[in-house]
């Protein structure tokens, strides 16, 4: 009998993708017991419920985001336990059978894939890329178009000086005590990181905007690259990076507040806004994309142990 399962049932463990506007939640995380707000996780377990398992679905999350931020791709694992004598689900009709009974449609799952029974969708991560979104242009909240509100953060000045913002950027490539960038509430027990890659350029234009409006708003994009971030730590390493394309900031006083550790500063405690921010991919050793490494049946066999 396979560990896990019982009266002869199979328990199949599975990698799912998915992908959400975090506009409504309360983060990704499940909201339990009395709470009033709802996290993406809780529509996902209730989804799973109608798989009949045998032991309720928990899914577990890889990559936690706060109130209203969105992904574009986060994933999970997750173990369903069907009944004696019943095959394992095949990863294209789990997919099938949770969208079908998700009820919020800000949630899709985007593709599974059956790994091994000790895969963990947290700790197997090897990489996570996060991408913030800008806008210049906007003097006033209504001048963004309605439907950009939620998918960026609409900045009053008429632009960047996004030179100066890939100078400051440099001083935070690199493995440093991120300490500095990092919100009460983490749970990490080291505040030190990689930043393996962040970039500053520009965004693709809106198709959103209306041409008489294209020559006033731009859009920008900030990627941040690493194994794992401290909490809240991407948003405030934007602020920081936004402050020095506005001028506030020198390139040279981000190394400074770097090195300073210090959380409270003027500048390094400010925290961009939720909304601008997406988690852009989680990725695993062997699996560069979603669909390297599947073997038969849709078993990931290239996916754990990672390299």
């Amino acid at each position: 009998m396979v560990p896990g399962s019982a009266a002869g049932s199979v328990r199949a463990r599975y990698l799912v993708y998915f992908q959400y506007l975090g506009t409504d939640f309360n983060g990704v995380a499940a909201a339990r017991g009395a709470q009033r707000a709802v996290g993406v996780q809780n529509y996902l377990e209730e989804a799973a419920a109608r798989l009949n398992s045998v032991v309720p679905v928990k899914f577990t999350i890889s990559s936690r985001t706060d109130a209203g931020v969105h992904a574009l791709s986060n994933t999970a694992h997750l173990d369903v336990q069907r009944r004696s004598g019943q095959p394992p689900f095949s990863p294209e009709v789990l997919v099938e059978a949770l969208n079908t009974h998700l009820k919020h449609p800000a949630i899709r799952v985007l593709q599974a894939f059956r790994v091994p029974s000790d895969f963990h969708a947290r700790y197997a991560a090897t990489s996570r890329t996060y991408l913030y979104r800008l806008a210049t242009g906007c003097p006033r909240p209504s001048q963004l178009p309605v439907f950009e509100r939620n998918l960026c953060w609409a900045l009053r000045a008429d632009c960047l000086d996004v030179d100066a913002m890939q100078e400051a950027a440099q001083h935070l490539l690199g493995t440093h005590d991120f300490s500095a960038f990092q919100s009460t509430g983490s749970p990490a027990t080291t505040s030190v990181r990689t930043l393996r890659r962040v970039s500053v350029s520009p965004g693709p234009a809106s198709t959103f905007v209306l041409p008489q409006e294209s020559s006033r708003l731009r859009f920008w994009s900030l990627e941040f690259e690493s194994q794992s971030f401290l909490y809240r730590q991407v948003r405030r390493m934007t602020a920081v990076l936004v402050a020095v394309g506005l001028g506030a900031l020198t390139p040279a006083q981000v190394k400074v507040i770097l090195d300073s550790q210090d959380p409270l500063g003027k500048y390094q405690s400010r925290v961009a806004p939720a909304h601008g921010l997406f988690l852009k991919s989680v990725l695993y050793g062997g699996l560069g994309t979603l669909v390297r490494g599947v073997g038969h049946e849709g078993v990931c066999t290239r996916l754990w142990p990672p390299p």
